[in-house]
């Protein structure tokens, strides 16, 4: 399925995975939770899922294999849904993809300062220099961060921008959900 680069690690070749996969889907899409497993030991411990998966006699192309959750529901705010998430020990890592607008650095210095999160929403969703975003972020249990941003105007797997710290806040949250 994925035409990730091989030299990638096994995280960046997931988040790129789980990119590719929800840009099949299109845009305004609602935020996607996905468990990262461990393909190997999830072959072992799980043959008949690994099979429904199509990992069962494939070559192995990745380290870490992810698993959609059911959908993230929509009258809870995102870090609030966070906060309820526990994972398994079988689960190695989470990633989370999620669309937002982002304005570019020159355009902070004209976000009125008497906003409040509702009316800066607007504000931003008005302003002509706004650009849809779609954010992956994954991480593991050890710590790794991985991140994909894609923009819509821009919408390319080659135009896919990747590093570990794109995305900060995301990531400590994503990575609060494997804190006991």
């Amino acid at each position: 399925m994925s035409n990730t680069p091989m030299a990638a690690s096994p995280l960046t070749r997931a988040v790129l995975e789980i990119d590719e996969y929800v840009s099949g889907l299109g845009w305004d899409q609602p935020a996607r939770l996905f468990a990262l497993v461990d393909t190997a030991r999830l072959r072992a411990e799980q043959p008949s899922l690994a099979d429904r998966l199509g990992l069962g006699d494939a070559q192995e192309t990745t380290a870490l294999t992810p698993i959609e959750q059911d959908e993230i529901p929509t009258g809870k705010p995102l870090d609030e849904f966070l906060g309820t998430i526990a994972w398994p020990d079988a689960v190695t890592g989470c990633a989370l993809t999620v669309e937002r607008l982002m304005l570019p650095p020159s355009a902070e210095a004209q976000v009125p300062e008497d906003l409040d999160e509702a009316a800066l929403t607007k504000w931003v969703a008005r302003h002509p220099e706004r650009q849809e975003v779609r954010m992956t972020v994954a991480v593991l249990r050890d710590g790794a961060r991985e991140s994909a941003l894609r923009l819509r105007e821009k919408d390319s797997a080659t135009e896919v921008l990747t590093g570990s710290e794109l995305v900060p806040g995301l990531a400590e949250a994503l990575a609060a959900t494997f804190e006991e």
